[in-house]
């Protein structure tokens, strides 16, 4: 059954909210505001679809022209949504060769770095649309064509930023290394992981769910894209004949 509630006034949202005897799960599809009121002032149940704090991290055994196509497609072929990358990650060993290409690239599609101290060095003439990371860039989910950029020493230093910094949304890592992807794979915590691969893929229906749902961001029953399976319930039923329990 499909209802549509026709008023406009915000507080209908809140007495809907009560109805637990008839409403058995909320699904909120908005920006950030909207979901902590929704889970605020729930009775009931809510997936949240929360914030995309999206990572690419460039390992050191990374193809450079591959990591270039990846990294500007997460950012760039639509950065209003929440699987969008947020914050670019890349190994030491290769932000000489790979940041200011991709510099130039995000730059001239309107983009804006926000660096850490080694990328605004790096990039220092390189770049007009160059600014300082604060600490509040790493949690930042900027939804337009802002990049927050860290030059890191290592994968272990790359998987400590995602862990402190992420929304456990989407991560990805492009490197030729597989061992090395195996192991991004199993230590970074999120929804969905991506081994060279855009972030964008982290939805319903590029998955082959249908129709999307939701990305749900939860620790219990439905995590990652969301198609309409995935709100079923196990059902169970037993024919008996005659049996008890002792």
């Amino acid at each position: 059954m499909v209802n549509l509630i026709k008023t406009t006034d915000r507080q209908a949202i809140y007495e809907l909210l009560k109805m637990d005897q008839t409403v058995d799960l909320i699904i909120p599809r908005g920006g950030e505001g909207l979901i902590r009121t929704v889970v605020e002032h729930s009775k009931i149940p809510v997936m949240k679809h929360d914030k995309g704090i999206c990572h690419t991290y460039i390992d050191e055994s990374a193809d450079i022209e591959m990591a270039e196509e990846i990294a500007l497609n997460a950012k760039v072929q639509r950065p209003s949504v929440c699987n969008a990358m947020e914050t670019l990650l890349v190994h030491t060993s290769l932000a000489a060769t790979f940041l200011p290409r991709f510099a130039k690239r995000l730059q001239a599609a309107g983009g804006t770095i926000y660096g850490c101290e080694k990328t605004l060095a790096l990039l220092q003439g390189e770049m007009d649309a160059l600014l300082p990371a604060e600490e509040s860039d790493w949690y930042a989910e900027y939804l337009d064509l802002r990049l927050a950029v860290k030059i890191v020493a290592s994968m272990e230093e790359a998987i400590k930023h995602i862990e402190v910094y992420g929304s456990e949304h989407s991560e990805a890592i492009v490197t030729r290394d597989h061992p090395r992807a195996m192991r991004f794979l199993n230590e970074v915590d999120a929804s969905a992981v991506f081994i060279n691969s855009s972030t964008r893929f982290s939805d319903g229906f590029q998955l082959g769910l249908g129709a999307e749902m939701g990305i749900s961001t939860s620790r219990i029953h439905a995590r990652g894209p969301m198609g309409l399976t995935a709100l079923t319930i196990a059902k169970f039923i037993v024919l008996g004949d005659g049996q008890v329990r002792s």
